[in-house]
């Protein structure tokens, strides 16, 4: 049988039009097993022209449509035929399963990648996005993804280890790494629909070492704990609201940084006093009493327009993110006004004062949603707690009264600080009109304040 042509398309239009009966236009012989047709239907203000692989097998028709005319042209369809069906058919197997058959690049794959985060709603997806695109610029977006080794992975790392930055050079070994082994899995996922089939024969990525990863021991004693609460309470320097009184929640709470940074008006339960996420790091929902210093602390912010208790400083409709939290600390413990400390050592901090304010790890791992790995936990016991993690939170209040009630703000800040709090300057990304005091440690009710 004879191909098709554009002009034998056009007069089966008209035909099909004066007529009112389908017709069918058939691109080839197809050997008896399987062509490409182009089916054409009246309508009653049209007619339709589609696209369709057409195969015969056991005896029986089946049809794949594969697009419209005149949106995808004869040649186009022709294309996507020999691509996508045709070695399908040749093999015997049906076209239901026929898929597209072009291979992915570095684009799909990444693009993919921060795609499947995104709608699994993994909030790393947006730093994720932001350092592929870089990596994607550098070993070229429209290569084929298959075709990246191991040494140019190596090569895009180096410099950035050689330059100190070893945890960013880290970093983008694990996006690649991540990013690959989605890309393996992807294709062969019935769940889900894969935009490429990549073919990835290994995972470039698999074999570099990854930095050894270093354990924390950092934590803050109790004078130190609350010498930095009360810098936070009251800086010495003009500085966006958001930074003190968040690090100041996850302080109170010990919950996750990121957390309390993404603190939405949704989020609080001002009846109960109830922090309530329904999605955190480890993909299980949380809720914590907080302790009457946090309550009050939350209840003295106005969330802004948008519902951020602590919104960006550049970008009021986003939270702040974490790594402006970390960047506020490091400015400020680089000037010795704040013992040294991250604010993972906050949470670590949180633990340890808290087990000494007499809670037990059990229910300290629970007040900070940390996974419980035994098998009752896991896959049985479904009670949430509350009770307990009140009452565990009401005696670490009544541990944090007496703590920051102390004078050790003054004895663990040195002689010298005060001269040191006059001479200091601001850093331009501490934007905000000047310090805030309130005008006595424990107020009555804390003045309420807006976050704009």
């Amino acid at each position: 049988m004879p191909s098709i042509a554009d002009g034998e398309i056009r007069a089966a239009l008209k035909r099909t039009e004066q007529s009112g009966k389908q017709e069918t236009l058939v691109d080839g012989d197809g050997h008896g097993t399987g062509r490409l047709i182009l089916a054409l239907k009246p309508m009653p203000t049209r007619v339709t022209a589609d696209w369709m692989a057409q195969q015969w097998r056991d005896g029986k028709r089946f049809k794949k449509k594969i697009g419209s005319y005149p949106s995808m042209s004869l040649a186009a369809a022709r294309e996507i035929f020999e691509r996508d069906f045709a070695k399908v058919i040749q093999k015997g197997r049906s076209i239901k399963i026929a898929t597209d058959a072009r291979a992915g690049t570095v684009e799909d794959l990444f693009g993919g990648y921060v795609a499947a985060l995104k709608a699994a709603g993994k909030p790393s997806w947006k730093e994720t996005e932001k350092g592929l695109n870089k990596i994607a610029n550098t070993l070229g977006r429209h290569r084929l993804a298959r075709e990246i080794d191991p040494e140019e992975i190596v090569e895009l790392i180096r410099p950035i280890y050689e330059r100190g930055a070893r945890s960013m050079a880290d970093h983008v070994r694990s996006y690649v790494h991540a990013a690959y082994s989605w890309g393996m899995k992807s294709e062969h996922d019935y769940r889900n629909s894969s935009p490429r089939r990549f073919r990835i024969p290994f995972n470039p990525a698999a074999a570099i070492p990854t930095e050894p990863k270093v354990r924390g021991t950092r934590w803050l004693d109790e004078a130190e704990f609350s010498r930095l609460y009360w810098w936070l309470d009251c800086p010495d320097v003009p500085v966006h609201p958001s930074y003190p009184r968040a690090i100041q929640l996850i302080m109170l709470t010990g919950q996750r940084v990121d957390e309390i940074a993404r603190l939405h008006v949704d989020q609080w339960d001002a009846a109960e006093k109830i922090i309530d996420w329904s999605k955190t790091k480890n993909d299980q929902p949380h809720a914590v009493p907080v302790p009457s210093l946090a309550a009050e602390l939350i209840e003295s912010i106005i969330p802004n327009e948008y519902g951020w208790y602590f919104p960006s400083a550049n970008d009021p409709s986003r939270s702040v993110s974490h790594g402006s939290l970390y960047s506020f600390v490091w400015r400020q413990r680089d000037r010795g006004v704040i013992p040294f400390a991250t604010n993972r050592d906050l949470r670590r901090t949180f633990k340890t004062l808290a087990g000494k304010a007499g809670l037990s790890k059990e229910i300290r791992d629970r007040l900070q949603n940390h996974a419980l790995q035994d098998v009752s936990s896991k896959s049985y016991d479904r009670w949430n707690y509350i009770p307990e993690k009140r009452a565990a939170m009401k005696k670490w209040d009544t541990y944090l009264r007496k703590l920051l009630a102390r004078k050790t703000f003054k004895q663990a800040a040195g002689p010298d600080i005060g001269a040191l709090l006059n001479t200091v300057q601001p850093h331009p990304a501490d934007r905000f009109a000047g310090p805030f005091c309130p005008p006595s440690a424990f107020p009555a009710a804390r003045p309420k304040w807006s976050v704009g």
